[in-house]
């Protein structure tokens, strides 16, 4: 490599500069402010070697990335994403997805054919991750011929083979693989299974700080050394154990820096990132402001020992022609490995293409596509260049697969309404998806079962046929709580079974076109007066008969209960038919009696939310609409009791309000979320809503459609809310417009949600 070919300049041109990235988390972010100063000051890189995120700070420079390719890189919200494991709004595919359940914990099982269980232990999901690695690493790759050596600086990534106990230093091969293993830290990201058959974890494990292997693989004469891990202290810190305990503790597999071994002529940093801890990757610019500040006080030093100085236009030049040599983007092919043929094939299938070769969107399109479905959470993705063929090749290791899934979930809650529920899975894959599911609900106030069996046919138009069977019962019986009354002063007891199927449909994955039809029974049991006994005997109304409905929905929502981003739209059309039958009791004035009934209803809601500037406060917007021709039933309860629910907040369908109960309504209403302290966030919602020709109750208990519209009804909430490991813990204040139900405030812990009934 001949100096002049990279645009060296300055009197001592054999002089080559080591620079040395270690890991530390979030922490390591500040490497990308090192590179700025060094590069702003003329200072050259000639050799690279990093671990953990050193590595992947380190990896993009010697792809050709500029220091500000970089920070755009680190700021944008796709990396927040990638860092997280939190889906991407343009990204969210639909048409696998179930409806929200509440459960907090969800944990993929693999069990093979010996029925030997296998437990994934990655606790963040690494699907962004892995392809955003594979898409900024392959063009670089490429262009190297796999030869760390050919980057644009030569680059070394350390990674460990813990079975063994060797420190592993990558040289060759894909440069993405040689990162993600680099970033493997034990229970945060799941090794991958690499092309030699093993897996591989952080450097960090045996050498947080690798001057040593700077020194054997390239013996620089001057060593930068930029450490943003743990340090050993010559005594123990007494003023400061508790502050630095958190962080230490995360640290305790890995090795300390030796702040010496960069040796006599090297060049220590160590940017004082004083709370800004291992996993505090929202603070970006922090810790880029703080390795720009060290490196200036350390600058003086560094123009002392390292006379070189790096031709800033020659430098530009030399990385605009190695990333011009970078081969074009074409993927010929996409191919799925680790599973039998006809399960390849099946998986292939998610990616389609338009003509003749695919094309980046198409490639994400069709990973995001089968993702989608957690049975494939595990998948690995690689781009590989083929030379012979000119063009990309991406690969799919699809080894890894949960094939049985099990979901726990509960609510605890200042009112009556805890809840328990339990979920398992079982799927099995051939040339078509087979996926079997039941769930359990079990409380005071609600209690159901769901089972289902779903085929899954992939394709251009990928549909799935689920036959499924759904029991419900509510009990409204004392549901108020602290500073509220009881939802009503009757008792309402309802319970319904559907048993019937859905098709899903979509031609992108995207959102889902559903024909849902069945067989149902509802059993409505209730009282007509708020003066009742224990020795009064309930009205009861049974309903039953076919019905058959068309919706569209999409779903980008990041989070099932108290959204902050994303959207939500569903517009359904339902059709109903049947015969009720009406047994009176003690407290009716009526005869029992049988009707035949038949109606349409249509139904849209939609939500959305908005950043505000500053990203700690968000807005969002709601609307639904519901138009029935629900005819009235044998008396005014029972018409309530089956017309459609406005349930704006989370608590509302525990309760039992007439006036949220109409056939035919209009709502709007806007939602606002503060941060206040970290994960503590202030969220208020307000809404209004106006019934059409809503049901009255009759002087002989019958129920009387009136004209025209209701006044306007007023829905208000205001508290906190703070998302723990096993769903929300929220405090709320909350206001309904309803004779029975004024002010109140409620507390629960855990996804306050609940299947809906059969005619929803």
């Amino acid at each position: 490599m001949v100096a002049g070919a990279l645009g060296w300049a300055g009197p001592a041109q054999a002089q080559r500069v080591g620079l040395v990235l270690s890991g530390g988390g979030a922490k390591g972010l500040a490497h990308v402010g090192v590179l700025k100063e060094l590069e702003k000051n003329h200072i050259p890189i000639d050799y690279i070697v990093g671990t953990s995120m050193g590595a992947v700070v380190g990896a993009m420079y010697a792809s050709g990335y500029s220091p500000a390719d970089i920070e755009q890189i680190v700021l944008s919200e796709e990396f927040q994403k990638w860092t997280s494991g939190k889906s991407l709004e343009s990204k969210t595919f639909n048409y696998v997805t179930s409806e929200p359940s509440p459960s907090a914990l969800r944990l993929g099982v693999a069990v093979d054919s010996t029925l030997h269980a296998r437990v994934s232990s990655n606790l963040v999901n690494d699907l962004n991750l892995n392809l955003a690695l594979a898409k900024l690493m392959a063009p670089s790759g490429a262009e190297a011929g796999y030869d760390f050596d050919k980057l644009f600086v030569p680059f070394r990534c350390m990674t460990s083979e813990v079975f063994t106990r060797q420190e592993v230093v990558q040289r060759k091969g894909s440069l993405s693989d040689a990162v993600r293993n680099s970033m493997t830290f034990p229970l945060a990201f799941r090794p991958i299974r690499n092309l030699d058959g093993k897996y591989y974890y952080d450097g960090a494990v045996f050498d947080n700080f690798p001057t040593s292997a700077m020194k054997t693989e390239f013996a620089p004469d001057v060593i930068i050394g930029v450490n943003v891990g743990d340090v050993a202290f010559k005594k123990y810190p007494f003023k400061k154990d508790d502050e630095l305990l958190a962080t230490t503790v995360l640290f305790l597999g890995t090795s300390v820096a030796d702040t010496s071994s960069v040796g006599k002529n090297g060049i220590y940093i160590q940017p004082r990132l004083g709370a800004l801890g291992v996993g505090d990757f929202d603070q970006v610019k922090a810790f880029i402001a703080e390795g720009d500040t060290a490196t200036q006080l350390k600058m003086d030093l560094i123009k002392q020992r390292i006379s070189r100085r790096q031709d800033l236009p020659a430098l530009l030049a030399r990385r605009l022609a190695f990333q011009e040599g970078v081969p074009a983007p074409r993927f010929l092919e996409v191919q799925v490995r680790g599973l039998k043929p006809n399960q390849n094939a099946y998986v292939a299938k998610f990616f389609q293409r338009k003509g003749r070769e695919f094309g980046l969107d198409e490639i994400e399109e069709g990973y995001y596509r089968l993702a989608s479905d957690d049975y494939f959470k595990n998948i690995y993705p690689r781009i590989r260049y083929d030379t012979a063929r000119k063009g990309y090749i991406f690969s799919l290791d699809a080894q890894r697969n949960n094939n049985v899934t099990a979901e726990v979930g509960f609510v605890l809650s200042t009112r009556p309404i805890d809840n328990f529920f339990l979920g398992l899975e079982y799927r099995a894959l051939g040339r078509l998806l087979y996926t079997t599911a039941a769930d359990v609900s079990l409380g005071r106030f609600y209690n159901g079962a769901h089972g289902s069996f779903r085929i899954s046919v992939p394709g251009k138009v990928p549909f799935y046929v689920e036959p499924g069977i759904t029991y419900n019962q509510w009990d409204y019986q004392s549901t108020g709580g602290l500073l509220g009354r009881n939802a009503l002063g009757t008792q309402i007891r309802q319970q319904d079974t559907k048993a019937g199927f859905q098709v899903g449909v979509t031609p992108t994955y995207r959102s889902r076109l559903l024909l849902d039809a069945g067989l149902f029974s509802t059993h409505d049991d209730y009282t007509n007066r708020t003066d009742v006994s224990s020795s009064d005997v309930l009205d009861k109304t049974i309903f039953h008969g076919f019905t058959g409905a068309l919706r569209l929905d999409r779903n980008t929502l990041n989070e099932k209960q108290y959204a902050t981003s994303g959207h939500r739209y569903s517009y359904t059309l339902r059709g109903v038919t049947g015969s009720s039958a009406y047994t009176p009791g003690s407290t009716s004035v009526l005869a029992a009696n049988e009707r035949h009934h038949q109606w349409l209803q249509f139904r849209a809601t939609v939500e959305r939310y908005f950043a505000l500037p500053g990203d700690r406060h968000t807005w969002g917007y709601f609307g639904e609409l519901v138009a029935s021709g629900q005819g009235s039933f044998s008396n005014f309860r029972a018409s309530q009791a089956i017309a459609p629910v406005f349930a704006p907040l989370p608590d509302a369908r525990t309760l039992f309000l007439d006036k949220y109960r109409s056939g035919r309504y209009a709502a709007v209403g806007v939602r606002y979320s503060q941060a206040v302290l970290g994960s503590l966030q202030w969220r208020s919602e307000l809404y209004v809503h106006v019934n059409f020709q809503p049901f009255e109750q009759a002087n002989d208990q019958t129920a009387l459609r009136t004209s025209g519209f209701e006044r306007p009804r007023l829905t208000a909430s205001t508290g906190f809310l703070f998302m723990t490991p096993v769903g929300p813990l929220a405090l709320h204040a909350r206001y309904y417009d309803d004779p029975n139900e004024h002010f109140g405030v409620y507390a629960h812990l855990g996804y306050l949600l609940f299947r809906g009934r059969a005619l929803e």
